[in-house]
């Protein structure tokens, strides 16, 4: 052996002495060849409303008064009326009130019913808008890391990591004496 190797030889010697007296490990860091590195999926799924809108027919009643303003029921009432009164009196004064009382009341009953025949009902169609929120959901595959296969020294090892190491990955190498 020469100089420089008893040197070296020495220090190695002592610093593992060192590490043996203090009860520390030396540590240092290597490449290790990957030999694989598998993508790990997760699916997520996520849900988010949404306002979905729509047009309906909806049919109500409408009551309408016609605008019909013929005097004709009236009239023909009144008349009745009146002939009726004075035929049903027996005097001249009783036919004459008969004739009165028939005619106001011959006229308020034609009346009534002509009003009657002036509502119309009739069905009328609206469109309304009618809405509802709904959910939408949507999966979708997320990355979450790899799972790495390596090799360092023979030994192969696996580990999971957060992205693609490429085609090393270091290693930390813990190096202790066997007491």
């Amino acid at each position: 052996m020469n100089k420089v190797q008893n040197t070296m030889r020495g220090a190695v010697l002592v610093a593992l002495t060192g590490l043996v007296s203090t009860g520390m490990a030396a540590t240092s860091y290597e490449q290790a060849e990957v030999l694989s590195a598998t993508p790990i999926y997760h699916v997520v799924e996520t849900t988010t409303p949404q306002r979905e809108c729509w047009e309906e027919e909806v049919s109500r009643p409408v009551r309408r008064y016609s605008r019909d303003d013929s005097a004709t029921p009236e009239l023909l009432g009144i008349l009745l009326g009146g002939a009726l009164g004075n035929a049903v009196g027996h005097n001249k004064t009783n036919r004459r009130v008969g004739t009165v009382v028939g005619a106001v009341l011959g006229g308020s009953i034609a009346h009534d019913m002509s009003r009657e025949n002036r509502i119309e009902e009739e069905v009328v169609i609206d469109k309304v808008e009618r809405c509802r929120t709904v959910s939408n959901s949507e999966q979708q595959e997320k990355l979450v890391g790899y799972d790495v296969r390596y090799s360092y020294n023979g030994l192969e090892r696996t580990v999971r990591m957060d992205r693609d190491p490429g085609d090393t990955v270091k290693v930390r190498v813990n190096i202790e004496p066997v007491l």
